[in-house]
C-alpha cells in the first residue's frame, strides 16, 4: 500500500509540474552581480607526453602556442600559461565561453590536445566581470 501511494503522488507531482522526468542536472547558482562564469581548464601530461623534443613534439608545440594567440585574439582566452614545477599538472587555460559545452570545444581544437600531448580537466569559475588579456599577449 505504502508503494501504490508513493506512486500516485510522484505521478500527481509530475503532472503538475513540480518534477521533471529529464535526467537534466540542475542549473547552476547564477553568480553575484558583479561577478562572471568563466572556464578553467587545468592541462595535464597526456597520454602521448614525452618530454623528447622531436620535430613532431615542436610542431604540436608551436600548433599550441598559434592555437593560444588565435583564442586570445577572439576574446575567448583570458590568460593562459604553465607551471614551473615536475608534476603531471603542466598548464593552465582560463575561457571565457557560453557554455561548459563551448570551453570543451575550444580545448579540444588545441593541436596539443588533438595529439594526446595534453589531456584537459575544466571547471567552471566564478571570477570579477570583465577579466581580459593584456594586449601584448597576442601582438
Amino acid at each position: 500500500m505504502k508503494r501504490t501511494s508513493l506512486a500516485v503522488i510522484m505521478i500527481a507531482l509530475l503532472a503538475a509540474g513540480a518534477l521533471t522526468a529529464s535526467a537534466e542536472e540542475p542549473a547552476a547558482p547564477a553568480p553575484p552581480p558583479d561577478m562572471a562564469v568563466y572556464y578553467l581548464a587545468l592541462l595535464h601530461r597526456g597520454s602521448a607526453w614525452t618530454p623528447e623534443q622531436t620535430p613532431e613534439v615542436k610542431r604540436v608545440l608551436e600548433g599550441h602556442m598559434a592555437n593560444i594567440r588565435r583564442l586570445t585574439a577572439e576574446g575567448k582566452m583570458i590568460l593562459a600559461g604553465p607551471f614551473d614545477d615536475d608534476s603531471d599538472l603542466l598548464g593552465l587555460f582560463l575561457l571565457q565561453a557560453a557554455s561548459l559545452k563551448e570551453a570543451q570545444e575550444l580545448c579540444d581544437s588545441d593541436p596539443a590536445v588533438k595529439a594526446g600531448r595534453l589531456r584537459v580537466e575544466l571547471h567552471p569559475w566564478w571570477g570579477p566581470k570583465g577579466i581580459r588579456t593584456p594586449r601584448n599577449i597576442v601582438e
